[in-house]
């Protein structure tokens, strides 16, 4: 089997001056590929755990397997690879995510602006994958952008806003930041209180069920593990209900990295991680 080309690069959005990596995987031929582009979720980084073999089974596949850094995620390029500049994490929002991906696939369209040869590209076949918090940000991206042909979600958030309590909020605001504890590195991870203004600012845009409801048209699948931790299976049928034609796979005992964590050292896929690649592989080679 061949092994597929990585081409690495960097691109620098309009809407900020913060550079973010991303990387393709395919195995040229010089023929148009399909094209997914996938987005890792709150805490994630395109390099995670089993990512890259991801990417090493899509490039197989016969696809071009496009992964990103979200600009704000707290990786630095050049850097360890891991979360390390938490004021930038502190300063991400939904808003600066959903533009973010915006960019790449405007990069993706514009000769030159990636490595990625044309020739090996078919954007009339593009996909977006988003795992946990990128699983609701894909679904949003492709409502407000028709170059997206269809989107899979796997274990995807419902709701930007968590259901913070109120007595929490009032005390975030006035203390302007609150901490989470990344529970891998124990890094206490700042959440500055513009997130919350961001999201009141961009209420519509930011709203999953409305925007499933009323403005996403693509094919829509839906993976969630029936014992995952994170974010609970019930919460699947509030996405179903804004969007009845969706396609969703329960898999049971799976929980919400499907086997995956952070580093993983085998060189074959998490058995249920390798389930949900190959059930999405073929919903995107049915549309």
């Amino acid at each position: 089997m061949a092994t597929p080309t990585r081409l690495d690069f960097a691109l620098t959005p309009g809407h900020h001056t913060r550079a973010f990596a991303a990387d393709a995987r395919f195995v040229p031929d010089g023929r148009p590929k399909p094209v997914v582009v996938f987005v890792h979720g709150f805490k994630g980084f395109k390099d995670w755990g089993h990512f890259n073999l991801l990417a090493d089974y899509f490039a197989h596949q016969g696809f071009v397997f496009v992964k990103l850094n979200l600009s704000h995620n707290g990786v630095v390029i050049g850097g360890t690879g891991d979360l390390e500049d938490l004021e930038a994490f502190g300063r991400n929002n939904f808003s600066l995510e959903l533009d973010d991906i915006g960019c790449l696939l405007d990069a993706l369209h514009q000769a030159g602006q990636t490595p990625i040869p044309a020739a090996e590209l078919d954007l009339s076949r593009l996909y977006l994958i988003g795992h946990s918090r990128g699983g609701g940000l894909v679904m949003l991206k492709a409502a407000e952008d028709a170059r997206v042909r269809a989107v899979a979600t796997w274990a995807p958030i419902t709701d930007v806003n968590p259901g913070w309590p109120e007595a929490m909020m009032a005390h975030w605001q006035q203390a302007g930041v609150m901490h989470v504890e990344n529970a891998r590195t124990k890094q206490q991870l700042p959440l500055y209180f513009q997130i919350v203004e961001d999201y009141h600012q961009n209420r519509r845009r930011l709203d999953i069920q409305h925007n499933l409801r009323r403005k996403l048209r693509q094919p829509l699948l839906i993976i969630h593990g029936d014992q995952d931790e994170t974010l609970p299976v019930a919460k699947v049928p509030l996405l179903q209900a804004a969007k009845p034609d969706a396609e969703v796979v329960i898999l049971p005992g799976a929980g919400h990295m499907f086997g995956g964590a952070h580093p993983w050292p085998q060189s074959e896929l998490p058995e249920l991680a390798a389930e949900v690649a190959a059930r999405t592989a073929a919903f995107f080679a049915q549309h």
